[in-house]
């Protein structure tokens, strides 16, 4: 524990060493406001979209010592002069006596001790509200009485994110700062480019008075900026010098003086940094959370919403890690890569056009659905608006304006203008949906499809389930010289990019896995002739399938346009693939003996200590016809490197095949709480999942990164709950279907489902990985494993017994 350890009692993680490897962050607020916190007090905060309405200047590419975007400096005087220090260590970088970064839900709290003075800052965004809160408080240990003064800063950025970085002269001239006094003493400092004075302002103020100010970046750090963020010129001085910027880089800097805190004593205060249309939009709600019990209420009300939140489902696993990572921070990241999708982190920079990807949220909204139905139904409604009439998707989306994008397909003429796969998750999004609420009548909606060659963009209707229908014909009109879905221009794996024509097994079993899905509602439906339909394409599937991608020992990922395999034995690089062997059992598509020597020579060939390998081996050099994979080393990324997303998709095999063993293994193996001992060499935030660990085949064996916004965190939750402990909603109940490690006595699950709560108990006397054999409900035995609706708003007993 180098750096930091998990508070499971108060739902935190607590880092006490600054100097990660990689900066560690924290999520506050939502994309309608919010952005991140880094370990050391910066932050990057946007209101609404990340690339046209950014709001502070965070540069992540920067050295984790630089300032980057806020920070709060204390001083204490000096014979002539300050003894100036951040108490969030950057980046003055003084030494400490004591450093706590609370990682909480929703929230940061900084506390530190440097020279005696006792520091904790609280940093959280109220619920639906567009303000930044720190609040504050300072005390002095030191024994003797003291003068302090606290000056916080925040330095802003150009609204248009890429502008920022590529247009120095026009940038600047734009931005300008206003000072707006207020009475006893308070101030609120106003920022804005030119162009949006009279709609976009951006307000930093606080509720203590403000002797002095800075809005210009160059007078602040002083000596025509040869004064420096670890020490700027300016806070040697008695004052500040109140500048009003009119053009050039603009920061604000509030100075409070503290007065004199004897030893024992704190004083606190509250800042705020938000937008609105104009200071006088903002003035009453910054009159509002100028009061402590008001920014209390607040905390409050955002702990009360993480408390419901976290209640839907609860477990205790003979597994710490497990249960910390289920009970609070896997929960809480799916919520947050539902939010911000692939939009805003400390890797994906939020800048351009990407937004909302349509197959990256219809799998985030699968580990949300549980605990948000509402919020999940309508981003499943927003994905289907930028569903084409043909059935296909745009591959992201910009969720203000609406605008859909092709993603990176370009315009080559031997590479496809769609992904193969994007349309297809909607199908299983909205069958976990239905399973989990029984809200039928949704299916009936009327939604939009897009258009974009016509002007109004939304043009013809159907209904939700049209959208699904429409997804499933457009593949199996898509289809290959081996009768199997056409690959597009990338399947889920983006980095593949094979000449038109090629096919995709990947795309095959998703399909594959969508008509199960179909077959499965229109039974609940009583539609005998869609079921009838969509049984024979999949037997047919099936059929083909099996008949021209079996490689002797395990399944090959693609044929190229050619008919040329990719991952097969014959293959130099890229022999074998991950997807294509879970995904058989997934889909129901392999054959019984096939499943399980697929899942052996993966096992054998890509299983490595810190995860499974996404193929072997490597591409060791570019090529253009296989793509973006050649764009990384052997054991990085796609090509050859553990790719976690897809390591709950073994998982979830594992299960299927009834090894509780293996399934466990390959869970732990990969879970970041596990890995809080060896920090030094995976680096991430031990508190979340990253995308990507380097393999075996990189000199940086068991690195990770691009934590936070990944697709691992909503199946690992799904791996852990529906298919580990096997608490799953079905049409008709709450099954109940575990594949635990036999060494297990059992577990216990606290599940919300529908109106009721189902307290479940597993035992496993027999010690056996999988097999219920008595199930009972309030005491009375049930036949099968399925566990009825109760609709009484009640808690229920609900006892398995393993054997």
């Amino acid at each position: 524990m180098k750096y930091g350890y998990f508070d499971d009692k108060k739902k935190e993680y607590i880092i006490t060493n600054p100097k990660t490897p990689v900066k560690w962050i924290n999520y506050i607020g939502t994309l309608n406001f919010g952005g991140f916190v880094d370990h050391t007090g910066g932050a990057l905060i946007c209101k609404g979209d990340p690339s046209l309405n950014r709001i502070v200047k965070y540069i992540q590419q920067m050295p984790s010592s630089d300032f980057k975007g806020e920070t709060l400096y204390l001083r204490l005087k000096q014979g002539e002069g300050f003894k100036l220090f951040s108490p969030f260590f950057v980046p003055t970088l003084d030494q400490y006596d004591l450093y706590q970064c609370h990682v909480g839900l929703g929230y940061t709290r900084i506390i530190s001790e440097f020279y005696g003075i006792r520091t904790e800052c609280t940093i959280f965004i109220p619920i639906n509200d567009i303000r930044e809160i720190r609040e504050v408080k300072i005390t002095n240990k030191t024994g003797e009485e003291l003068e302090i003064d606290a000056i916080s800063v925040v330095e802003y950025t150009h609204f248009d994110a890429v502008k920022q970085f590529n247009n120095a002269d026009w940038v600047p001239q734009t931005m300008q700062s206003r000072c707006i006094r207020e009475e006893d003493g308070l101030l609120t400092l106003i920022q804005y480019a030119f162009m949006r004075r009279e709609t976009n302002v951006n307000f930093f103020t606080s509720n203590h008075p403000i002797s002095s100010f800075e809005s210009d970046r160059k007078r602040f750090l002083g000596d025509n900026e040869y004064g420096t963020w670890s020490n700027p010129l300016s806070l040697q001085k008695e004052e500040l010098g109140s500048y009003e910027t009119h053009r050039g880089d603009n920061i604000g800097a509030l100075l409070h003086h503290l007065g004199s805190l004897k030893s024992g004593e704190t004083k606190s205060f509250i800042t705020q940094l938000g937008q609105e249309q104009s200071f006088e939009k903002a003035r009453g709600g910054i009159e509002k959370f100028r009061d402590p019990d008001t920014v209390k209420k607040a905390y409050d009300e955002l702990n009360g919403f993480w408390e419901e939140f976290l209640s839907r489902m609860q477990v205790e696993t003979p597994d710490p890690a497990m249960n910390s990572m289920l009970n609070i921070h896997n929960p809480r990241q799916c919520f947050i890569a539902k939010n911000w999708s692939r939009y805003l982190s400390y890797y994906q920079l939020g800048m351009g056009t990407r937004g909302i990807g349509f197959r990256d949220s219809c799998q985030d909204v699968m580990g949300v659905i549980s605990h948000i139905p509402e919020e999940s139904k309508e981003l499943l409604k927003k994905m289907m608006m930028v569903q084409r009439v043909n059935g296909s998707a745009m591959h992201s989306f910009n969720p203000l304006t609406m605008e859909g994008s092709k993603g990176e397909t370009g315009d080559s003429p031997d590479r496809p203008q769609y992904y193969g796969d994007d349309h297809l998750w909607i199908v299983l999004a909205v069958t976990t949906y239905l399973k989990e609420t029984g809200d039928m009548e949704f299916l009936e909606e009327i939604i939009p499809y897009y258009d974009e060659k016509k002007e109004s963009r939304l043009q013809e209707s159907g209904t939700v389930l049209d959208h699904m229908k429409k997804a499933l014909d457009f593949t199996r009109n898509d289809k290959g010289k081996h009768s199997l879905p056409h690959l597009g221009f990338a399947d889920w794996n983006d980095s593949v990019n094979l000449r038109t024509g090629a096919e995709s097994l990947f795309n095959t079993h998703l399909y594959g896995k969508d008509l199960l899905e179909m077959i499965e509602l229109c039974d609940y439906l009583g539609d005998t002739t869609g079921i009838k339909f969509y049984q024979a394409e999949y037997d047919e599937m099936k059929e083909m399938f099996n008949r021209t991608s079996w490689d002797g020992e395990w399944y090959v990922r693609y044929f190229d346009s050619d008919g040329t395999p990719l991952g097969s034995h014959k293959n130099k690089n890229g022999k074998i693939y991950i997807n294509a062997q879970p995904w058989s059992l997934i889909s129901g598509m392999a054959l019984p003996e096939r499943a399980e020597k697929a899942l052996d020579s993966l096992n054998r060939l890509l299983n490595t200590s810190k995860g499974i390998k996404i193929s072997w081996p490597g591409f060791d050099g570019y090529d253009r016809n296989k793509g973006g994979v050649t764009t990384y080393p052997p054991g990085a990324k796609e090509n050859g490197g553990i790719f976690l997303h897809t390591n709950p998709w073994v998982v979830i095999a594992e299960t299927i095949r009834g090894n509780g063993e293996r399934a466990y293994e390959y869970y732990s193996q990969i879970n970041p709480a596990a890995k809080n001992d060896i920090i030094d060499e995976y680096e991430c935030e031990p508190y979340v999942y990253a995308q990507n660990i380097l393999s075996n085949e990189h000199p940086q064996f068991g690195l990770g990164r691009n934590s936070w916004l990944t697709g691992t965190a909503s199946w690992m939750y799904q791996a852990g709950t529906r298919f580990i402990l096997g608490i799953r909603p079905d049409y008709n109940g709450l099954v109940i279907d575990p594949c635990i490690p036999k060494k297990w006595d059992g577990f216990k699950v606290t599940r919300k489902y529908k109106n009721a709560v189902y307290n479940i108990e597993v035992k496993n006397p027999k010690h056996v990985s999988r097999g219920v054999y008595r199930l009972k409900a309030d005491g009375k035995e049930i036949n099968g494993n399925i566990v009825p609706v109760f609709e009484d708003g009640k808690t229920h007993s609900i006892e398995a017994v393993m054997g």
